[in-house]
């Protein structure tokens, strides 16, 4: 294995990370701006990655998607505690929505700010330079990927509780009450839905998005 593979895997690792877990910490932080402390008192506000670390989908799965040579690398972290009770008593079910699509917010913000440093950012033939070229790049990519993924409107993903949220506010019962009764098959939904070629279209919109930042 050469230095370029290795600082490609560091790079890309570090990406993920950063990806997921502040991911995870935006839900909480936002949730906290609106009352709810429940993440910070069980200690999911810090940036520490292992407070946050899913075995399976923070280590196997991303693994395994590097492993069989996937176009791109994806995860997750585990899910940061949230009163949504307390959050919709102080800020309304708008608040609700902010703190469901806090995370995605954060991945789209940090690969635009990625996209912005590579725009200016000289890569030479140094390690380094090498590295943080990859790091920026892997930065663009998985934060699209990410934000793109957690906005499908399946639950327990973030676009299917914003959708559920606006759903109560409106008073459209009959919405909540489908992603309710989706709720036990998310996990099945989400599987078939990569293992087909649904992912291809799915997945059409971050492709367009990588490809505009990166340019």
């Amino acid at each position: 294995m050469s230095e370029i593979d290795i600082i490609k895997i560091v790079a890309t690792a570090i990406a993920l990370i950063i990806a997921i877990v502040g991911h995870e910490i935006m839900h909480g932080y936002v949730a906290y701006r609106y009352g709810d402390d429940t993440a910070r008192l069980e200690g999911r506000l810090s940036i520490n990655p292992i407070k946050h670390i899913d075995p399976i989908g923070t280590v196997v799965v991303p693994a395994i998607l590097f492993i069989v040579g996937a176009p791109f690398l994806f995860g997750w972290a585990k899910p940061v505690p949230v009163n949504i009770v307390t959050v919709v008593r102080n800020g309304g079910y708008f608040g609700a929505v902010a703190v469901a699509l806090a995370g995605v917010t954060f991945n789209f913000a940090l690969a635009i700010a990625a996209s912005m440093m590579l725009g200016v950012y000289g890569i030479t033939n140094g390690l380094h330079e090498v590295f943080i070229f990859y790091l920026l790049a892997q930065l663009v990519i998985i934060n699209v990927v990410l934000g793109v993924f957690n906005l499908w409107p399946v639950p327990p993903l973030d676009g299917a509780n914003a959708i559920k949220y606006i759903a109560m506010y409106l008073n459209l019962q009959w919405i909540v009450q489908l992603l309710q009764k989706l709720e036990p098959y998310g996990m099945v939904i989400l599987v078939v839905i990569l293992i087909t070629p649904l992912k291809t279209i799915l997945f059409a919109p971050a492709i367009y998005i990588i490809q505009a930042l990166l340019l």
